[in-house]
């Protein structure tokens, strides 16, 4: 199956996390550049307590409006910020918590924001969850109608 990334110059990723999640955003920031994607840093930027809704619609309008094409959130859980992200027009958020939750949100959902939760996932599954995100493409056929009733 092709990667998002063929036939693209360079692919931009909205990053968005509250408090909890600032350490974890930080570090996957890395893994992004690594990959040579743009990335759009919507926030925090500091372990300071931040409400993880702020910015959880940061990312979802970002992506909505087209300045990304994929988004990365994080918190503690990633339940409150993918809730505030679901909440914006086109935004897909899906919470994952291993590889092949992120797989099948972008191969049967058509996902465009990744939620981690940064209490509940270490940083080697959330890198590989992030890295197979980018590289799975949507399925289409029958769960192209599923996601049409989505809105």
């Amino acid at each position: 199956m092709p990667s998002l990334e063929e036939g693209m110059d360079k692919l931009v990723v909205a990053v968005a996390a509250d408090h909890a999640g600032f350490e974890l955003k930080e570090w996957l920031k890395e893994t992004l550049s690594a990959r040579g994607h743009e990335i759009l840093d919507l926030g925090t930027d500091s372990e300071t307590s931040v409400d993880y809704a702020d910015f959880g619609h940061a990312l979802g309008e970002a992506v909505s409006r087209g300045r990304a094409r994929f988004g990365v959130a994080v918190c503690g859980t990633g339940i409150g910020i993918s809730i505030a992200a679901n909440r914006h027009k086109g935004v897909r958020a899906a919470l994952c918590h291993d590889v092949t939750s992120a797989r099948l949100s972008r191969e049967h959902n058509d996902a465009n924001v990744l939620a981690l939760g940064s209490r509940l996932i270490g940083r080697q599954v959330a890198q590989d969850s992030l890295n197979t995100f980018l590289e799975t493409t949507f399925a289409g056929g029958r769960h192209a109608r599923r996601v049409d009733k989505l809105g």
